[in-house]
């Protein structure tokens, strides 16, 4: 049977997707609950994923910077989803705060620097061949829920040295992945400026960096935490993944309608819709961990990640020249969650130690400047428009 062109065209990004993600649901829950395992405490958890996020911020825009002038973005991938599945080998003879933070300061920013290298190829795919953005992406919130339920059901009759295992899997399935990638046809449009200074000397630019390490900042407590305190409260392991996996569904569910939100709203107004659900789930968050409560705020996710990140991608997409795409990607990654999420991570970890769940409400506040600085850009963004 033939399939059709547009279906060919969509099933390797597909795939990369739920490759990433797959690993991303296994590690963006369960992570820390293996490093407390491993002996860590909070503040050491807090500085182990930050220094990693740090150490992403200095690898991604350089990883961009290559992959623009080489126009090699497959090989790229491979490469880096190669590097992270042999790095986080070390992870069983490692034992210690030091030596875990060595590994992790390799294992994670190979691993992290294939989203917005990724993102920048899909995007160039969407311009291009008229593909959905939302719909592709959905099949990474989908795989993420399948890594966090499975990773969460593993926990309950198993060590947290599943969660290593799972990980180490799914970076195998990312290397095999990234080589049925196509070929990206490298942009005509070269920019002559530096191409970091060409970003950012664009003041709207600018703004936009500071909302979106703003609003995906404001997860860092969910992130770092979210499993460690409900645990803590008398959750299991299970009901945990199903907490995060109904924050994904939700997720997926706004994917699905990414164009119509899109054309509605327009990338401003969908991170201005993440900023205002984020005051609202970050405080709810910080002052109860029911179950009815969590459940409820939950669905909030769609809108402070899914609406933040449709809107960042498709700002990037209508404001970087095409031959700095996946620069700007890597500028975004770095930023948002770089610099941003790990000086958050930082305060996750020294906050939590101190004020447990109420870590939360220093989240909600984030989400809160994040709003009203996309009421700046909005602004701007519509002067720029008459003059043009």
């Amino acid at each position: 049977m033939i399939l059709p062109a547009g279906f060919r065209a969509a099933l390797p990004f597909a795939a990369f997707y739920g490759a990433v993600f797959l690993a991303m649901g296994i590690y963006l829950p369960f992570w820390p609950v293996f490093l407390e395992h491993r002996g860590l405490t909070a503040a050491e958890i807090g500085w182990v994923l930050a220094l990693g996020t740090w150490a992403k911020t200095a690898v991604a825009p350089i990883i961009g910077h290559i992959s623009d002038r080489t126009g090699q973005r497959r090989l790229v991938l491979a490469a880096l989803a190669g590097i992270a599945l042999l790095a986080a080998s070390g992870y069983h003879f490692a034992a210690g705060f030091m030596a875990i933070l060595a590994v992790h300061l390799i294992v994670f920013p190979a691993f992290q620097a294939t989203i917005p290298l990724g993102e920048s190829h899909c995007m160039a795919a969407v311009r291009e061949q008229g593909l959905d953005y939302g719909r592709l992406r959905l099949w990474g919130s989908l795989a993420f829920i399948l890594g966090v339920l499975g990773i969460g059901e593993l926990l309950a009759e198993h060590s947290a040295e599943m969660v290593l295992w799972g990980l180490m899997g799914s970076f195998a399935l990312l290397l095999l992945v990234t080589l049925a990638l196509p070929k990206a046809r490298r942009p005509e449009d070269r920019h002559g400026r530096a191409p970091i200074l060409a970003l950012i000397g664009d003041r709207n630019f600018l703004i936009f960096l500071v909302i979106g390490a703003l609003l995906q900042s404001s997860h860092a407590v969910y992130y770092s935490f979210s499993a460690v305190h409900w645990q803590a409260a008398g959750h299991s392991a299970a009901t945990v993944g199903w907490l995060w996996s109904e924050g994904v569904i939700a997720e997926v569910a706004l994917f699905a309608l990414g164009a119509a939100l899109l054309h509605r709203l327009g990338p401003v107004g969908l991170l201005a819709t993440a900023a205002i659900a984020g005051v609202l789930r970050w405080t709810v968050l910080a002052e109860t961990t029911a179950l009815p409560a969590l459940v409820g705020v939950q669905a909030l996710h769609a809108f402070t990640f899914g609406a933040a990140h449709l809107g960042a991608m498709h700002y990037i997409a209508r404001r970087a020249p095409p031959g700095l795409q996946a620069t700007a990607q890597g500028l975004y990654g770095a930023v948002s969650g770089g610099i941003g999420m790990g000086l958050a991570l930082l305060l996750a970890g020294t906050l939590y130690e101190a004020m447990a769940g109420r870590a939360f409400h220093a989240m909600a506040a984030m989400s809160l400047v994040g709003g009203l600085l996309t009421i700046v850009l909005l602004a701007r963004e519509r002067s720029r428009n008459r003059k043009d």
